[in-house]
């Protein structure tokens, strides 16, 4: 998986890592078990601090997404993804809610936020073949 990073952008670099590798896990190119790069090597192929990786897989291991061991190093959750909590749904609505009222104020209708959603979901999940979870 390529990992493409903006140092520029105004979304924190931890925060990039994160939407990637879930982006990751669920197109299908990273699988239940695949094992992801050490916390130090990650860090240096893209040129950032290692505290920044080693944040991002925090808070992905707590989300459920990873698993860290210390003999195996970092892996994708070979024992199935988180399912949809309460805290998911809230954290969803959210973001949704501050994205539609943003797509409101710039005039796209109810259907047209709608089929964006749809269309968003569906390169996301590309390569799964279809699979929703």
């Amino acid at each position: 998986m390529f990992i493409e990073l903006d140092l520029q952008s105004d979304t924190p670099i931890y925060a990039q890592l994160i939407d990637q590798l879930i982006g990751g896990i669920a197109s299908g190119e990273l699988k239940p078990g695949d094992p992801l790069p050490s916390v130090r090597s990650l860090a240096e192929d893209l040129g950032i601090n290692l505290h920044t990786v080693n944040k991002s897989y925090n808070l992905l291991k707590q989300e459920g997404y990873l698993q860290v061991h210390r003999k195996k190093g970092v892996i994708v959750q070979p024992d199935g993804m988180p399912g949809i909590t309460d805290d998911f749904l809230e954290k969803l609505r959210h973001q949704m809610r501050s994205l539609a009222a943003a797509a409101a104020i710039r005039g796209m209708s109810e259907e047209e936020f709608a089929q964006e959603s749809r269309a968003v979901y569906r390169t996301a999940i590309k390569n799964r073949g279809g699979e929703q979870q």
